[in-house]
């Protein structure tokens, strides 16, 4: 690209050289043909785009200091108008618009061709890299983070990025920790659940793996859980609710090497999100150190000054407010050209530290190969969560059984969910019924999708036992429409019924995206796997579970209730919402309510003991740690893993906390009366609160309470006190 040159010099009507702007050449506005060729630019971009992974000069791996020499030299030699086209998405040259298959290709911005920048290569998808018929399908992010193991969810991040840079994308927009306040928000399926440590224990890991290939993004930057009203939503909250809710998941992933942050749909405190100077500058680029770029969620800007003043780097999908209109407001000294350098510098700059200026030299066989086809079954068996198993009717034994019965509408076809940003097409996809076949070869199967269930009931009381397969989908939960209801539909609560009836030995397998109401059916049924949206190695990883191949593990990421009325109000409709400080399982233990199921719950096929709960001290001081350790015993007849949680109380304190709020989580592996003990390391400073008065962070001097266990439930936590002294 070197050897191509856009011409920059132009004159005016007037026959006269346009004025300099820091030293580069730029025109006044004052014709559409003092500004350069509009066509020209697109045209170049498209020539740039099509050599976006040819070699080119430069290397992958640049320190800080070099990628930020390097941005700053390549904008010292850009003109104005590419300045702010490289600021800019480029919908025209976006091939995903004019493919009659409906494949969707990376979203482009300009780059800039003159100096061989190559464009922004943006891809969506929390379950991988959304290029149909390609790529490999991972369970939805919520089942991932039902498997509550960040080393796996590394290994993911890892395989999406790596197939994602094969398949020509550069930044990876899949990573999505917004905070699931209602489990009836639309997109709940792609965030990995509803506790903020959670979140950035997942999310950080996701950017770790995706940033070994791409960019990582995290999205959606803040205070993003309503679908209904999002375009316009104002989302009002204190300063406390914001810095100890809604931000520590990001700021987690920040420090984890996030590339990019897209910022939201939806007002914080009356400010659209991508107009939020507070949000985007003055915390996240400011008070956090983030040295990346903000790029918005797409047609989330809705003016030009007000967002690149507030820190927005990156308008997408499109040029709708930035580049020529950017351009001249730049030109009429409204929005300063250092604003606009600084922006340039940092998407450089960043491409430069991820190698995005580099060809990569990956093997597209391994995209969706055997080994990510084996990561997405891993994956899968992880975050499938065991909620009921009356009398040990599970794990199944396929050699003493005869005859099953296969209903409802996901048992022969699998359910993947997703919609919009988070719909994939994979290259295969196993269903139920396939890998309940493969597992039970000589086990004769009775097929019926349910859509009479009396006749489903007649066709189970042929087998020894039924399975029943149900949930929700795209059309119940989706991005740009929430939940509107808590339950499953009248005809699959009515499907179950009706098996159960028919034959006492029935399973249920759910999928969903989030928490259900289960009250109308789930005493009748003996036992309950939540699958959620489990990828496309699904079939194998239910099949594998049922068979007892394997043992399930996955907790619950989000509290299921017995009625809504449990949880705090959903207003979904609403033009602007107050988010207080309690939601989820914090507003339940405050209330003092009993979920159906807690938050961190899962049963498995044997049995964990707890403890000898032990704190190395019993006061530290106020930037100490303090070291809590128990003892695992598996009390039961089959090898498992475990995941002990670690929640923190707090005793005598003047402000209103959490009744417990999780601090540490782990995964422990045990044979049958195997024994080991589990540590956590608690710092003084993760109990901080945010003081208002003086917007600062504090830890009290008080009393707090330790609890150790396997789900938030009060019952089954073990307990034990320490101080935190002046």
């Amino acid at each position: 690209m070197a050897n191509r040159k856009v011409k920059t010099l132009q004159r005016t009507k007037t026959g006269k050289k346009s004025e300099q702007t820091n030293g580069q050449a730029s025109f006044h506005n004052t014709d559409r043909n003092t500004i350069m060729d509009r066509r020209k630019f697109i045209a170049l971009a498209s020539v740039s785009t099509a050599i976006a992974l040819l070699p080119r000069p430069g290397r992958t791996g640049y320190t800080f200091s070099e990628a930020d020499a390097r941005a700053r030299e390549l904008v010292a030699k850009m003109t104005l108008d590419e300045k702010t086209f490289l600021m800019s998405g480029n919908r025209r040259n976006d091939i995903s618009r004019h493919n009659k298959a409906g494949a969707r290709y990376p979203n482009p911005n300009y780059g800039c061709p003159r100096l061989g920048i190559p464009p922004v290569r943006f891809m969506d998808g929390p379950a991988g890299v959304r290029f149909d018929y390609r790529a490999t399908c991972f369970p939805a992010a919520i089942g991932r983070g039902a498997s509550f193991d960040p080393e796996l969810e590394q290994r993911v991040g890892e395989a999406i990025g790596y197939e994602g840079r094969a398949l020509s994308a550069t930044l990876f927009g899949g990573i999505v920790v917004n905070l699931l306040r209602h489990p009836r928000w639309g997109r709940a399926q792609e965030t990995y659940g509803e506790d903020s440590y959670h979140l950035g224990v997942m999310g950080s890991a996701m950017v770790r793996g995706v940033a070994k290939y791409m960019m990582p993004t995290v999205k959606h930057f803040a205070g993003n859980s309503i679908e209904n009203t999002r375009m316009f939503l104002n989302v009002r909250m204190s300063e406390r609710v914001l810095r100890e809710v809604y931000l520590p998941h990001f700021k987690a992933c920040v420090d984890a090497g996030a590339a990019c942050v897209m910022s939201a749909y939806n007002k914080l405190n009356g400010e659209y999100c991508s107009h939020n100077r507070y949000l985007l500058t003055e915390i996240l680029k400011n008070e956090w150190g983030f040295d990346g770029f903000v790029m918005s969620d797409f047609g989330a800007v809705h003016s030009t000054v007000p967002a690149v003043m507030a820190g927005l780097d990156l308008e997408m999908p499109s040029d709708t407010y930035y580049a020529q209109r950017l351009a001249a407001k730049v030109r009429e000294g409204v929005v300063p050209v250092e604003q606009v350098n600084e922006s340039c510098v940092r998407i450089i700059r960043t491409m430069l530290r991820f190698g995005m200026f580099d060809a990569p030299e990956l093997d597209l066989k391994r995209v969706a190969g055997k080994e990510h086809s084996e990561l997405a079954l891993e994956s899968a068996e992880k975050s499938i969560v065991l909620l009921k198993n009356d009398r040990g009717l599970l794990p199944l034994d396929p050699a003493a059984i005869k005859k099953i019965a296969l209903i409802g509408p996901f048992a022969s076809e699998l359910n993947l969910g997703g919609t919009s940003s988070s719909k994939l097409f994979p290259p295969y996809q196993v269903s139920p019924e396939q890998g309940i076949r493969k597992l039970a070869p000589n086990v004769e199967i009775l097929m019926d999708e349910g859509k009479a269930p009396s006749r489903a009931g007649e066709l189970a009381k042929k087998a020894e036992l039924a399975i029943v397969f149900v949930g929700l989908t795209e059309k119940d939960e989706n991005e740009n429409r929430d939940r509107r209801s808590m339950t499953l539909s009248r005809a699959h609560e009515t499907l179950i019924n009706e098996v159960a009836s028919a034959n006492k030995n029935t399973i249920v397998v759910l999928n969903t995206g989030s928490a259900l109401v289960t009250e109308n059916w789930i005493d009748r049924v003996k036992s309950v796997l939540v699958v959620w949206y489990p990828g496309m190695e699904g079939g194998n990883a239910i099949a594998r579970v049922i068979f007892g191949k394997v043992n399930p593990s996955a907790k619950l990421p989000v509290v299921w209730p017995r009625t809504q009325d449990q949880l705090q109000p959903f207003h979904c409709w609403a033009p602007e919402v107050e988010y207080d400080y309690f939601y989820g399982y914090r507003y339940m233990d405050k209330k003092a309510l009993e979920p159906r199921f807690y938050f961190g719950y899962g049963l498995s096929y044997t049995t964990y003991n707890y403890s000898n709960l032990h704190l190395n001290k019993n006061r530290i001081s106020r930037d100490g740690i303090i070291q809590v350790s128990v003892d695992i015993t598996n009390v039961g007849k089959l090898p498992g893993e475990e995941i002990p949680q670690l929640y923190v109380g707090y005793k005598g304190s003047k402000i209103e906390h959490f009744v417990k709020d999780l601090k540490g989580f782990s995964r422990v592996a045990l044979d049958p009366g195997q024994t080991k003990t589990v540590k956590f390391d608690l710092k003084a400073q993760d109990l901080a609160f945010y003081n208002e008065i003086t917007r600062s962070w504090e830890v009290e001097p008080i009393k707090y309470i330790v609890y150790v266990g396997p789900s938030s439930n009060p019952a089954e936590l073990l307990s034990a006190e320490f101080e935190i002294s002046n």
